[in-house]
């Protein structure tokens, strides 16, 4: 059952906002508190940052890039692989150092990681520094837990465990000028067996749709190129809502505001993934012809063990029909190398199937057990040097069919985003996704250009501006 956090609940929060904003002022009387947030792992972190940052904002803080600059150190964190929390792990101890410099400095840690309770116990064990831990259903609070994280010496650990909430009209501090995030549900009822985001992100809720649409409008009035549209599975939104829009609808409603911008999304399920979704994007000339499918394996005894919910026919099902309405679409995935159990034989099934879709890229993993998932319990007889062969295998055959796919577009003209700089070079992203070098000057970031490839290498491509669009 989604709970819906109310306009009244969310005005209490108000109050802990003006004191934290007196409480820095009698700090620092002459310039603004700084908050330093690092964001670990997907584009819904990247989200949810932005809405701390927006309610820092609001209580006056300016932001740094630099943790020894800041008053507020906050890190939001990923709890997908064990790399990303090592990494987290790590970078959190090594603020330790700035905390002894400058006892004043609040550090807290955030987000999915701890919102696993041996991980919340790991850091009020190991790192008592850390004086703020909250996990992801309590966001819209967090002008209070500030608050009360400022006023008690031990640290403060508020990490419920609950299916979830939605809370809306908090503000937004966006990284990015002209691409957006815009999450359009939260949370997952799919449980694959390897996989920790149901247990930390709770069950799936949908935002409702007219809230969703007033956002995108505000997005294109303000300029944004680019509005990517994000939940665990976008393919189920509106699911079990008394609305009735479906994530194809949702398209199409967005799709029709006056403007020029692209609308892009992630991430799909397969099985999930419908003839009505694909032939919305057919119709929809703003939609991107991009699509993130995740097939993780290319074996269905594989796929069952994982819970995934198709099979491998109905994955290249679904991709066959795609390429029938869409001829231009490209595809990207991620797969699971090593899973509890696969064979030499299994693993060949999923390279086989990378070579018969083509993908434009791959996300590559070897198998991570993250604790209190069905998999990390399963017999893994595999030997980690096999998982590490299977793993360069898989990518070197991703790396031979990119540069082969890529090398298609040499001599093309494409309409090309200019995002970011780069040694030297501006990068543009292409319709299918693709990256493209080329000289052009940094004034032009946020603009659209038609672009020459004129070369490609397995994963960049060089290209020549021909026209920037104003």
């Amino acid at each position: 059952m989604t709970r819906t956090i109310s306009a009244e609940e969310l005005q209490k929060q108000r109050p802990f906002t003006e004191k934290v904003r007196q409480h820095y002022i009698a700090f620092k009387p002459d310039s603004p508190p700084l908050a330093c947030v690092r964001t670990f792992g997907c584009q819904q972190n990247v989200a949810d940052s932005e809405r701390i940052k927006g309610m820092l904002a609001v209580m006056g803080f300016g932001f740094t890039e630099e943790p020894s600059e800041a008053d507020f150190i906050l890190f939001n964190t990923c709890a997908v692989r064990e790399h990303a929390c090592d990494r987290v792990f790590g970078n959190v101890g090594a603020l330790k150092t700035i905390k002894r410099r400058r006892p004043h400095v609040l550090i807290a840690v955030c987000g999915c990681m701890v919102q696993q309770p041996h991980v919340a116990e790991k850091l009020k064990k190991s790192y008592p520094f850390v004086g703020l831990v909250f996990g992801t259903h309590v966001i819209h609070q967090f002008p209070e837990l500030l608050y009360n994280a400022l006023q008690q010496r031990r640290q403060l650990s508020v990490t419920p465990q609950e299916d979830g909430v939605i809370a809306e009209g908090i503000p937004v501090v966006r990284d990015g000028s002209f691409k957006a995030w815009l999450p359009i549900m939260y949370g997952c009822n799919n449980f694959c067996t390897y996989c920790i985001v149901p247990y930390v992100r709770g069950r799936e809720r949908s935002r409702d749709p007219e809230i969703i649409l007033s956002e995108a409008r505000q997005l294109v009035a303000d300029g944004y190129k680019e509005i990517t549209l994000l939940g665990q599975n976008v393919n189920s939104y509106g699911k079990g809502e008394s609305h009735g829009v479906n994530f194809a609808e949702l398209l199409r409603r967005i799709n029709a505001i006056p403007g020029d911008f692209t609308i892009r999304f992630m991430t799909s399920h397969p099985k999930d993934a419908t003839h009505e979704l694909f032939d919305t994007i057919a119709a929809c000339e703003k939609v991107s012809r991009h699509f993130h499918l995740p097939f993780q394996s290319g074996n269905n005894r594989v796929l069952k063990a994982m819970n995934r919910g198709y099979t491998r026919e109905q994955y290249l099902s679904l991709v066959a029909y795609a390429r029938q309405v869409i001829p231009d679409i490209s595809f990207t995935s991620d797969v699971i190398v090593g899973f509890p159990g696969e064979t030499r034989e299994e693993f060949e099934d999923t390279l086989s199937l990378v070579q018969e879709v083509g993908f434009t890229s791959l996300f590559t993993f070897i198998f991570s057990p993250r604790v209190g998932t069905p998999a990390a319990a399963m017999e893994d007889p595999i030997p980690a040097d096999t998982k590490s062969v299977w793993f360069r295998e898989l990518s070197a055959l991703q790396e031979e069919l990119s540069a082969q796919r890529l090398a298609v577009l040499v001599g093309t003209e494409q309409r090309a985003l200019l995002e970011t700089a780069a040694e030297g070079y501006l990068e543009a992203r292409l319709p299918d996704n693709s990256i493209v070098r080329v000289e052009a000057d940094p004034q032009y970031i946020g603009c659209y250009a038609t672009v020459r490839i004129d070369d490609a290498r397995s994963w960049v491509m060089h290209g020549t501006v021909l026209n920037i669009e104003n």
